[in-house]
């Protein structure tokens, strides 16, 4: 039962006024935001879902984002790499044509100054820097100078020229999320880019009777080994070929000592991460020596660098030794340009990846955008009418309103 007064009336109309206020003001702000859910008791469920939509459009569209990074990188790279490979073929051609034995010391002296040159050009892409300013063949070392360069005298040229040069990168290379727990290699190893022949280790140390102290970590070419207290030689020459590394161990049969091979050309990458097994075995010296050049004194190592070869080349003609450069260093440039084919055939096909990567990533954003449209987004037209009407039944209640004020109860009362 409800007490009938003059401010009955008036309490009921500001209540109702209040109510429509309400609504129409939640009503001009999903037109403002052009959003259907303003907070989250307005659609539990759908706001549940709006958020996971809206979680996995943002990571897609990073996801996209990082594959166009990626395939610049690659595009760039193989930029570089497609010029080293014409250099290396021109290097090549000189090989050929001093090794016919037709051209004199002097003939030869002068092809070694085009050698030379040559060479430096490949230095200076083998340190190319990418637009963003990191190395492009450094590894996971992006902010260094991949190869360092030593220059020496060499007999026959009249001023220093490039001795040695030396890799300061990693072999570890940094990866991007191009998608859910999918992940693309940046940039590349520089000793993988421009090596040309595989290395092999060989170690002279007798290790029949070598016992690991400890357990122990070693890394081969980037690898994590684990290895046991007690193991032998031979369990360490067995885990090391079950790693999965493009290393294959194996006992020699006179020294008794672990012999280590590439499976193709590529710098060997050694290290003791914990214990010292690799140091007992002499294959490594020290912890205090970093790799790639921590091979231990007893160590013989053969197989070189692209730079090498061209090197070796070089001096080849300076002393005109024709013998020495139709022999072994045509034999190198020609494994050079092999894998510095392959590498560029990789590079392509991570570039490919990377594109299938963007075109993928463009339709997933799409469809991430289409169901968050559908849970979030405002029907336009029936929010217009709903407001129309709002407004018209608030400015119908201030009329009624507006009337009722000129009347109290006293006017019924007479």
């Amino acid at each position: 039962m409800q007490r009938v007064s003059s401010g009955m009336m008036n309490n009921t109309v500001q209540y109702n006024l209040r109510s429509q206020e309400s609504r129409l003001n939640a009503a001009n702000n999903q037109l403002g935001s052009q959003q259907r859910i303003q907070s989250l008791r307005d659609d539990p469920i759908a706001a549940g879902h709006l958020v996971r939509y809206q979680s996995y459009l943002t990571r897609v569209e990073q996801f996209g984002k990082n594959a166009q990074t990626l395939a610049d990188q690659y595009q760039i790279s193989e930029g570089y790499m497609n010029q080293s490979l014409q250099i290396v073929q021109r290097l090549r051609e000189l090989a050929v044509t001093g090794a016919t034995g037709t051209y004199t010391k002097e003939d030869l002296q002068n092809m070694a100054a085009e050698v030379n040159e040559l060479l430096g050009e490949l230095v200076q892409n083998a340190n190319a820097v990418g637009p963003d300013g990191t190395a492009l063949f450094a590894g996971s070392r992006t902010k260094g100078t991949p190869f360092e360069v030593e220059m020496g005298t060499v007999p026959g040229a009249g001023s220093p020229v490039i001795s040695a040069v030396r890799y300061n990168g990693t072999v570890r290379e940094n990866s991007i999320e191009v998608d859910e727990r999918a992940f693309l290699e940046t940039q590349r190893a520089g000793n993988r880019m421009f090596w040309a022949e595989p290395q092999m280790l060989i170690s002279r140390r007798d290790a029949s009777d070598f016992r690991a102290a400890s357990d122990s970590v070693i890394s081969v070419d980037g690898m994590a080994i684990r290895i046991n207290a007690g193991d032998s030689v031979y369990a360490v020459a067995a885990k090391i070929n079950d790693s999965g590394a493009a290393v294959k161990a194996s006992i020699d049969p006179e020294s008794h000592g672990i012999n280590l091979q590439t499976t193709d050309a590529r710098q060997l990458w050694l290290e003791d991460v914990s214990g010292s097994v690799l140091s007992d075995l002499g294959i490594v010296k020290d912890a205090s020596q970093r790799p790639p050049y921590n091979t231990g004194d007893s160590v013989r190592v053969t197989g070189g660098s692209l730079f090498d070869s061209v090197i070796a080349l070089r001096d080849a003609m300076y002393r005109g030794d024709s013998e020495a450069i139709g022999g072994r260093v045509l034999g190198s440039l020609d494994s050079g340009i092999n894998n510095l084919t392959t590498r560029l055939a990789e590079n392509g096909a991570l570039y490919e990846r990377a594109q299938a990567n963007i075109e993928r990533n463009a339709v997933s954003a799409l469809n991430a955008n289409k169901l968050v449209s559908r849970e979030g987004d405002l029907d336009f037209t029936k929010a217009v009418t709903d407001m129309k009407m709002m407004e018209y039944v608030q400015q119908a209640t201030l009329s009624t309103a507006a009337r009722l004020y000129e009347n109290s109860l006293l006017n019924y009362m007479r």
